[in-house]
């Protein structure tokens, strides 16, 4: 039996432009057809979540430490709103500090992945980001034929 997948793109709030670069190299080698919308900064990805009509996503990929706001914030933000509180939010940084993985976690993560340095390393953990919230897990809105 297989599962109806949600049509939403995955939302990559990111203001690095070479990290953003990198994401999108590795789902295209990766051969991922994910629709992907990015914004820059926490108050933007925020609007594109309340506006009236907008696709829901099925992940969103959240920065912490962006260069307009804090990502922990962002995302609880997220977890507080009754429309949005379902839609998994992966942390996705350069941060190790155990501070940032625990405030990431009470404020309503659903995972926290480091961001890696080498490309092969990247690559495979998109890889395994991906499949494991789009082959693996039943996320929100997906129903059974």
């Amino acid at each position: 039996m297989e599962l109806t997948r949600p049509a939403g793109p995955i939302l990559i709030v990111e203001d690095s432009d070479e990290d953003y670069r990198a994401l999108l190299w590795a789902m295209k080698r990766l051969g991922l057809e994910h629709q992907v919308e990015r914004r820059e900064d926490g108050d933007a990805a925020l609007a594109r979540l309340r506006e009236d009509g907008a696709r829901r996503p099925a992940l969103i990929l959240l920065d912490l430490n962006l260069t307009a706001g804090d990502g922990c914030e962002v995302l609880a933000e997220i977890k507080a709103e009754e429309a949005t509180c379902t839609i998994p939010v992966v942390v996705w940084t350069t941060s190790a500090n155990p501070h940032d993985v625990e405030r990431c976690y009470r404020a309503g993560a659903n995972s926290y992945v480091l961001k890696p340095l080498d490309m092969d390393t990247f690559l495979h953990e998109v890889q395994a980001l991906t499949r494991y919230w789009f082959d693996v897990v039943m996320l929100p809105g997906e129903t059974f034929p």
